[in-house]
């Protein structure tokens, strides 16, 4: 992001080089040179910006189901947003990963490679002190975890996934199956060291715990469904065939709704006093002309002009017509 100068600055660096402090030729040359970056070509950028975005808009949906999931099995308080997407080299990666730490990877299936999930101890720990009955409290042992605690945590990691097929169902159906459980990234070499992997990191907060979950995408997964990650892509709109068999069971359905169907014979309106002194013959005169239809009304929306009449010796109507618009029965 190019840097504003203020005005005082302005007026600062006007007011120099005009008394000889600054010489304007030398700026210009400064203002050439930073035009001039360095490209560091272990560190090639293989998203465009327009995809790290399809990226992350994925995963803010993923961190919104991950979100009510972990919610719903820890039964605690939980808060998961992505915290930032980026790409960088496979070894840097693995570099800036804890020495000890959970380490979840899946395979994709169609797609080729595997991703890895990287779980902060601390939540690590949050998680598994939940399942065990506490209060969440992170207690940093990830290297001395027990064959039951694994077993827990690998249960827990393997329903997740459903969450991340449904993230990515937007844009490409997967098949995602945990496959391996680590402590050690040493152990981990899914892809070359220089290998560009798209970094996903998730701020995750569980109770009075926080730290980061990691999602590491190496390139080759994203290579076959690059062109899916474009803006257009995502805006062009798809026409689905109509589903007969669920067309059919709705209409079905709409069919036999009951609705409220009644005929006002008409209305009057009179004050207390004359509704105080009515007595046995007394007759109220209605609003509705007797050579006038009545209006039937469906759910208290006038649909139907009728007659009223008699239909095996029970007050009935007869319908005369479909009332169009909404305001023809005042007219």
């Amino acid at each position: 992001m190019e840097e504003v100068l203020s005005q005082n600055e302005i007026d600062a660096l006007l007011s120099a080089i005009t008394s000889g402090e600054m010489d304007a030729d030398e700026l210009k040359k400064e203002e050439k040179e930073k035009k001039l970056r360095v490209y560091d070509f272990k560190r090639a950028l293989r998203f465009s910006k327009d995809q790290i975005r399809s990226i992350s808009r994925i995963h803010e949906n993923y961190a919104r189901l991950l979100t009510t999931f972990f919610s719903a099995q820890l039964r605690s308080y939980v808060n998961i947003s992505v915290a930032s997407v980026d790409q960088l080299p496979y070894e840097e990666f693995i570099r800036s990963v804890p020495k000890m730490t959970v380490l979840n990877v899946y395979s994709v299936e169609p797609l080729d490679g595997r991703l890895i999930m990287e779980v902060n101890p601390n939540i690590a720990y949050a998680m598994l002190d939940r399942i065990l009955g506490g209060k969440g409290n992170s207690v940093n042992k990830v290297e001395t975890l027990t064959e039951i605690e694994t077993l827990l945590m690998t249960q827990l990691f393997e329903k997740a996934v459903i969450n991340l097929q449904e993230a990515w169902s937007s844009l490409v159906e997967i098949d995602p199956v945990l496959e391996e459980f680590e402590v050690n990234p040493q152990f981990l070499q899914l892809v070359s060291p220089n290998e560009t992997v798209v970094v996903v990191s998730l701020n995750t907060e569980i109770g009075e715990t926080s730290g980061m979950i990691n999602i590491c995408i190496p390139h080759i997964i994203l290579e076959p469904i690059i062109s899916k990650l474009s803006v257009h892509y995502w805006m062009q709109t798809t026409v689905k065939d109509r589903d007969v068999d669920a067309y059919e069971k709705i209409s079905k359905n709409l069919q036999n709704a009951k609705v409220e169907a009644k005929t006002v014979l008409g209305e009057a309106s009179i004050n207390i006093e004359q509704f105080l002194n009515l007595n046995k013959n007394d007759v109220i005169a209605l609003n509705q002309p007797i050579d006038q239809p009545l209006t039937m009304s469906v759910n208290d929306e006038p649909k139907f002009y009728v007659q009223p009449g008699k239909f095996k010796n029970k007050m009935s109507v007869q319908v005369l017509e479909e009332i169009k618009g909404v305001n023809d029965y005042n007219e």
